[in-house]
């Protein structure tokens, strides 16, 4: 099972001194983050994409090129893609390239992006959120598996002998993760590739997020990828640790109370409640995501939320010591004593996804038994978000 840390890159105040860091340090801090998480055995890094104010994300490809540079086998990937605001083509050429220059160590997740005045800045539509989602992601797939692409849809100038380059690293594009909080569609387009789905749910309460899940998981079977048990699950969550519980909410609640990502809403103490949220001792996190697989099933990966709210780089970094060094490997260890023989224990990555060969499902454009998404829908509108 893979274990990470993702940032969503908000410049906010220390609450507690008043600072603000620049954007510079900002990224300075992330860069030394992802380092971080290599030094202590985490697994995956993921930046998240912005353009707007307090957030400052807005080239995620420049920033793991260098962390890249910088490490041996840390996953880079994203925490999201804006498959919307973002043209496919530039997408595409981006990450092969830094396929190729991280050895093939990336995997993206696609996103909507849910800040309406973004949007318009990148002559989109909010409205249209979803059909860009659906009609981008295709033509991503195509550029990324074929050699040559005529191409026509509603959002973009048309294609005409288009080669993408550079081709995907040994010609196998990256692995993809569709990442939604309550859009049914986004789930059952994850299903319909064979894509994995992550669900980010440090807003949610654990049956919203079991729910999603399960439909994602029906949806992958049905389509003929695998038994809903082998379907590729992610999670998001946020933790903050300290020897006792109280000296956790002590020294968080500050940060919390003024969070930009869900601040100046519900108390500490009842997000905590609400959500996955988890304020406390080591012990009381490996507790509670443990209890994560008994909702949603066994899955592949689980990422941490670590460094928001003008928390200061030298206490997210011993945060990430603490993750490392005390919480994941006791994680690992009860994880894989739980999973069942035939449920993939990692998600796919460049190794394997070569190692399967040009022929496996991977490389095809649309993979699906069947193959009308828009036309397969039926269960995913009619589901409870």
């Amino acid at each position: 099972m893979q274990f990470g840390i993702f940032s969503v890159g908000d410049v906010t105040q220390d609450p507690t001194t008043g600072r603000t860091p620049s954007e510079g340090e900002r990224i300075s801090a992330m860069s030394a983050y992802a380092l971080k998480a290599e030094e202590v055995g985490l697994d995956v890094f993921a930046t998240g994409e912005h353009h707007n104010p307090p957030f400052m994300t807005s080239a995620p490809t420049t920033h793991l090129a260098w962390i890249a540079a910088q490490t041996q086998r840390l996953q880079l990937s994203t925490s999201t893609t804006l498959i919307t605001t973002t043209d496919p083509v530039r997408i595409a050429e981006d990450y092969a390239f830094l396929q190729h220059l991280s050895g093939g160590r990336v995997d993206l997740m696609m996103g909507r992006g849910n800040t309406g005045p973004v949007y318009p800045w990148f002559g989109k539509d909010i409205r249209q959120g979803l059909p860009l989602a659906i009609e981008n992601y295709h033509l991503l797939r195509r550029l990324w598996r074929e050699e040559v692409v005529d191409w026509q849809g509603k959002f973009r100038t048309p294609l005409q002998g288009f080669t993408s380059t550079p081709r995907p690293l040994d010609g196998a594009p990256p692995f993809v993760w569709h990442g939604s909080i309550r859009s049914t569609e986004i789930a059952e387009q994850a299903a319909y590739y064979g894509d994995g789905f992550f669900h980010n749910n440090i807003f949610w309460n654990i049956e919203h997020t079991a729910q999603m899940v399960d439909l994602y998981r029906r949806r992958f079977e049905h389509y003929g990828h695998g038994s809903k048990d082998q379907a590729i699950v992610g999670l998001g969550g946020q933790v903050f640790m300290a020897g006792t519980e109280a000296e956790a909410k002590k020294a968080f609640r500050p940060y919390f109370d003024v969070a930009p990502v869900y601040g100046h809403g519900p108390s500490l103490e009842g997000f905590t409640r609400m959500t996955p949220l988890t304020v406390g001792t080591p012990e009381m996190v490996i507790e509670r995501t443990l209890g994560f697989a008994d909702a949603v099933g066994d899955y592949q990966r689980q990422m941490f939320l670590m460094d928001h709210a003008g928390l200061p780089k030298d206490v997210v970094l011993e945060q990430i010591e603490i993750l490392g060094r005390e919480v994941v490997p006791v994680l690992r260890r009860e994880f894989e004593a739980r999973r069942p023989a035939h449920v993939p224990s990692d998600p796919p990555t460049h190794a394997s996804l070569v190692a399967d060969g040009p022929g496996a499902p991977h490389h095809l454009v649309a993979p699906a038994a069947k193959v009308d998404l828009r036309a397969d829908r039926t269960e995913s509108e009619h589901a409870t978000a």
